[in-house]
């Protein structure tokens, strides 16, 4: 449910990666999820074990996942 009470509707599009464990059964994932009917973005949040529950995440642009990539290479060469 969002903030107004009505239901999320989200499609996994792809499922790209398991990037850890998170919690007892769940796991962070990168995912291409579309949210709401929406375009699918790249997708980074906690999902339990069935993909019907899911912790707060962030949905990324091609365009943004390609700055955080770029920012992120950057930090790790340091």
């Amino acid at each position: 449910m969002d903030r107004k009470g009505d239901p999320i509707e989200f499609k996994i599009a792809r499922h790209i990666a398991v990037l850890g464990p998170s919690g007892k059964d769940w796991a962070m994932e990168l995912n291409l999820v579309g949210w709401n009917g929406r375009e699918p973005k790249l997708d980074i949040r906690t999902w339990d074990p069935s993909h019907e529950r899911m912790g707060k995440g962030i949905a990324l642009t091609r365009d943004e996942a390609q700055k955080l990539r770029d920012a992120l290479a950057a930090y790790l060469s340091e």
